[in-house]
């Protein structure tokens, strides 16, 4: 097979074949450099390349396998890390001028539980600056364009997982999520992002142990992938307190369900958020792709009240914390966006903190009521499809002006207060040929639901194989 065939393998078609040896994991890792080598200057998604340590990897993995060792469950896949996550004694900057030259002396646990599993580092994904808006460029780097129309943006702020994803760069990566850093740029290139439940993927090193706002989980082109990833990276661990006490290998089961008769909620808008129309046509496409499955459709959401105020409140919160002394010292190193979430944190009072934990605890509520009578709600990934690469965020949509940088995200983010599971699955394309996403929501701590239904949708569909131009 040529680099691009191997490549463009799924990740769990590749794990079988490295284990039954048709294949050995130096090939593979070699096809992924050579991908790489030749996509990665044309979208720019990965910035730190680790190719000797990468072949090196793999020859263990081999020998291992030679030995009759027994091996995790990722075994010779190449996987990427975002540059949000420490890598011990790998760069990792958070897309900031700050931390350029930043090396870590210990892993963050997703990237352990990565290695655990048997897959192999081979580089760093590009990220907005410190992770702060869904358009992936920074000062360090530069922009991460979309792989299928590299005059658009990939997303954010796992932009360059995912466009490294899609154009078969590494056939898993990891990513993060607060306003919708996993399902956007799956959204925007065609790929899948799964925003699980907080503690479902424990998180360390963390700021804040308790917060409930910010994930980290898995990306990879198809849901089987997405699934067989988490399996290696969710359960437990004591260094999370709000770590979800079920093991990973939950995952590893079989998607396929039977979904007759099951209730879903059909939302195009929220309850009347500004949508592109351009979006709303490629998702209504498939309202009856659900109903094919046996799925009883109804329009219908939650009642999202309170939800920006919310979102924007604890947002700016971790800001603060986060990132306020920093400002103090570097302000002039930090962009614009960056500076005015921190100092929105600044001005917070503790009334209003404790406010918006009071509506959100409300807000819980209500969704939970809701979807005791719906089992999953469908909505829009984004509001809007990819946009110009140069346009730093969107001001308006539908003639309804956005009040800051991140307003054309709530289909996103008003999803990310409840705390319920959320997949991006690879919907269709516009007239123009971008992608689009839809949104799958779950009950609490349903991700094997939502895989399932996802999955359902996938194989029924089939987007997920139309491959950019720019990687064949």
């Amino acid at each position: 097979m040529s680099s691009p065939e191997i490549c463009f393998l799924t990740a769990t078609e590749l794990t079988q074949r490295i284990r039954a040896k048709d294949i050995s994991a130096k090939e593979v890792v070699e096809a992924h450099l050579a991908q790489i080598n030749r996509v990665n200057p044309k979208v720019n998604a990965i910035v730190t390349l680790l190719p000797e340590q990468a072949i090196n990897q793999a020859r263990a993995a081999d020998n291992a396998l030679s030995r009759g060792d027994e091996v995790g469950p990722l075994h010779g896949l190449p996987v990427a890390h975002k540059d949000l996550v420490n890598t011990k004694g790998i760069r990792t900057t958070f897309g900031s001028p700050i931390f350029q030259n930043f090396v870590p002396d210990q892993d963050a646990l997703i990237v352990e539980r990565l290695k655990q599993a048997g897959a192999i580092t081979i580089g760093k994904t590009n990220t907005p600056e410190f992770g702060a808006g869904s358009q992936t460029y920074n000062e360090v780097f530069g922009e991460t364009l979309n792989p299928y129309d590299t005059t658009k943006t990939c997303g954010g702020s796992s932009g360059g997982a995912a466009a490294a994803l899609a154009c078969g760069m590494v056939s898993i990566a990891d990513g993060s999520d607060m306003g919708g850093s996993l399902r956007n740029p799956a959204n925007f290139c065609n790929v899948v992002g799964f925003r699980t439940s907080p503690g479902r993927v424990p998180v360390w090193p963390a700021l804040l142990g308790w917060f409930p706002i910010s994930v980290q989980g898995p990306m990879a082109r198809t849901v089987q992938d997405t699934a067989l990833m988490l399996s290696a990276i969710a359960g437990p661990d004591p260094r999370s307190p709000i770590a979800v006490s079920e093991p990973g290998y939950l995952f590893s089961q079989s998607l396929e369900r039977d979904f007759k008769g099951t209730r879903i909620a059909w939302s195009r808008d929220l309850g009347g958020l500004p949508v592109d129309s351009r979006v709303t046509t490629v998702i209504d496409r498939q309202r009856h792709v659900f109903k094919s499955l046996g799925c009883l459709v109804e329009d219908g959401e939650p009642d999202f009240t309170d939800a920006d105020e919310i979102f924007k409140v604890w947002r700016a919160w971790r800001f603060e914390v986060a990132y306020g002394a920093l400002l103090e010292s570097h302000r002039e190193q930090m962009k614009d966006t960056v500076i005015w979430n921190i100092e929105a944190g600044v001005k917070l009072s503790g009334s209003e903190v404790g406010q918006a934990e009071f509506k959100r605890s409300q807000l819980y509520q209500r969704v939970r009521e809701f979807m005791e009578t719906y089992e999953f709600l469908i909505l829009p990934v984004n509001q809007v499809p990819p946009f110009d690469v140069k346009q730093r965020y969107i001001t308006e949509i539908n003639g309804v002006k956005m009040d800051t940088y991140i307003d054309w995200m709530k289909t996103c983010y008003y999803v990310t207060v409840t705390g319920l599971p959320a997949i991006s699955v690879p919907c269709g394309f516009t007239s123009e040929g971008l992608p689009v996403g839809v949104q799958i929501v779950g009950r609490h701590q349903d991700e094997l639901g939502v895989l399932q239904l996802a999955y359902a949708f996938e194989q029924a569909t089939g987007y997920w194989q139309h491959r950019p131009s720019v990687a064949t």
